[in-house]
């Protein structure tokens, strides 16, 4: 039988890295999209039917939150996520032979503003305001989805970096520009993953059957914001960059439409589940991670 995986929200900066990676692996690979040579949302009997034998499925489907956060947009941002998961859900429901396997993205934001000590899965605070209630309902329309034959995961997912786009693109402008410096005082955490490692850990909980519910996706080496600006600065090359400090960022912010909490809120983050079970980063350094990534040939 053919090996398949669906990707839901795929045609992104990860779901392309994904769907390359699968299908190296010898995976047909199927996707649900609103682009139109994918599967359309709207087509429910084709979801079912893409779904039916599948090995994975992994939802990536969420309007991206990099946007002002204005009534309209917020309402797309939480709809987006409630509607295709609960829609997935259903679709599963409808198989005889559903996918052994529910990866469901979610995100590490779900945790507070924390300078002060690490969050993990089980000793971390969920924070407050907008992001989090998105990610809180996310998880909770997720989890509550019966399945009887679907192991379901929830992936608690950091900043992504990798060659190919993601908000390395804006880090690496700035940076290149001279305007790499620190982003408001600089002592906010961040953290991140590689997109390889990303890819790993789904294989990694595919073959872990006793595995199941939430996971922080994350490296074990976050840094400060001072210590990425510093090491990007380091590996481009370039010596110097300028500072910008909290009310720049926020009138930039205006400008160019998007929210400073991207830059501006302390993600601290560690994997202590994905570690405890016996995962191993390939990056666990921010180091060899931008090394890998300004100095990606792609051939």
């Amino acid at each position: 039988m053919v090996k398949k995986i669906v990707l839901a929200g795929g045609t992104g900066f990860i779901g392309t890295y994904f769907e390359k990676n699968f299908k190296e692996m010898g995976y047909v690979v199927k996707i649900i999209s609103r682009q139109k040579k994918h599967i359309s949302w709207e087509d429910k009997a084709g979801i079912v039917e893409a779904l039916e034998n599948a090995e994975i499925l992994i939802n990536l489907a969420g309007r991206s939150v990099n946007c002002r956060y204005n009534e309209t947009n917020k309402k797309e941002i939480l709809d987006s996520r409630v509607r295709t998961t609960t829609l997935l859900g259903e679709s599963i429901l409808k198989c005889k032979n559903p996918p052994k396997i529910w990866v469901n993205s979610s995100t590490a934001t779900i945790y507070r503003h924390a300078e002060d000590r690490p969050m993990t899965e089980e000793h971390g605070e969920i924070g407050s305001g907008f992001s989090v209630e998105v990610a809180k309902v996310w998880e909770k329309t997720f989890f509550n989805i019966k399945l009887p034959k679907t192991r379901k995961i929830a992936l608690r997912i950091a900043i992504v970096l990798g060659p190919d786009g993601g908000v390395m693109v804006p880090y690496k402008n700035l940076t290149r520009f001279g305007l790499g410096g620190i982003q408001g005082t600089g002592n906010q955490k961040f953290s991140w993953i590689h997109v390889e490692d990303l890819f790993q850990i789904i294989l990694f909980l595919k073959d872990r059957e006793d595995l199941e519910g939430g996971f922080n996706c994350s490296s074990p080496g976050p840094v400060s914001n001072r210590e990425l600006m510093q090491e990007l600065r380091r590996v481009m090359n370039v010596p110097f960059g300028l500072p910008s400090p909290k009310w720049m960022l926020e009138l930039g912010a205006v400008f160019i439409k998007t929210e400073t909490e991207l830059v501006l809120k302390s993600r601290w983050v560690l994997p202590e589940r994905l570690e405890r079970e016996g995962y191993v980063f390939k990056f666990g350094t921010l180091q060899d991670t931008l090394e890998s990534i300004v100095n990606y040939k792609n051939v």
